[in-house]
């Protein structure tokens, strides 16, 4: 179990309910002509607190989830700083900190960029995109990857102009990858090495990699993913803060994430 913001949700859930609710069980009713006597000042502060969060609790659990880029392994997909909205139902009803699936929705498709627990740490998130499915064989050979023995399709968009602390890209290639349908930006930094290999993916497993091909700590390097390890897709940037340099992105809000 995966003692996280959502554990703690719930205890203050549980904890502020069983104080309020157990209030009301227990308090007796005035007397004629006698006004009710104030509460304890721990009780008020639970049936204050108690639909806060619960409410938090909810949404945070089966609805949508915040989370904040650290890194520049999604770039040019998403930068240093940006905030982002995962939705927590699109993969499936999962009950909050146990996360045992109870009603199965949809599954993860090729391009998507899923937020899941850390094999190798679960309690660390990562954010990558989906680049193989289950029973897939994925191969990458000279920066250039293949599914299922076909070539997925790159177009060069030229050198990439880094931005706030993804500045050390500057220079990199800028290339527009079709998977199968998706498209998306990638970067590839020519002169870096990279590794060669041929993996057939796991049945219930998803092989994940980075936009920014060549700073990614991917499947390439720890292996796939477990279904029980996703944390759900993001969609959507909320806010872009660069803490560094330009400080709030303005043009990044509101983006719409494929």
């Amino acid at each position: 179990m995966d003692f996280d913001f959502s554990f703690f949700l719930l205890v203050a859930t549980v904890v502020t309910g069983v104080i309020w609710g157990g209030y009301l069980l227990i308090r007796k009713p005035p007397a004629d002509g006698f006004a009710e006597k104030k509460e304890p000042l721990i009780v008020e502060y639970a049936r204050s607190f108690f639909p806060i969060v619960l409410i938090v609790l909810l949404l945070r659990s089966f609805l949508a989830e915040p989370f904040r880029i650290p890194s520049g392994s999604m770039m040019p997909t998403l930068l240093i700083g940006d905030f982002i909205l995962v939705n927590k139902f699109t993969y499936g009803i999962r009950l909050p900190v146990i996360n045992k699936k109870v009603f199965e929705i949809n599954e993860p498709k090729r391009g998507d960029i899923v937020v899941f627990r850390y094999p190798k740490d679960p309690s660390v998130d990562y954010i990558k995109r989906v680049i193989g499915l289950p029973g897939d064989k994925v191969a990458y050979e000279n920066k250039k990857l293949y599914i299922n023995d076909v070539p997925v399709k790159q177009v060069s968009l030229g050198r990439y102009q880094g931005l706030g602390q993804g500045q050390d890209m500057t220079g990199a290639e800028h290339l527009e990858e079709n998977l199968t349908g998706i498209e998306h930006s990638i970067l590839i930094r020519n002169g870096v090495p990279s590794g060669q290999f041929v993996y057939v993916v796991p049945a219930g497993n998803y092989f994940v990699m980075g936009d920014n091909r060549d700073n990614s700590n991917d499947s390439r390097y720890w292996g796939t993913v477990p279904e029980e390890n996703l944390v759900g897709k993001a969609f959507f940037i909320w806010m872009s803060w660069d803490w560094e340099h330009k400080g709030v992105g303005f043009d990044r809000i509101g983006t719409v994430l494929n």
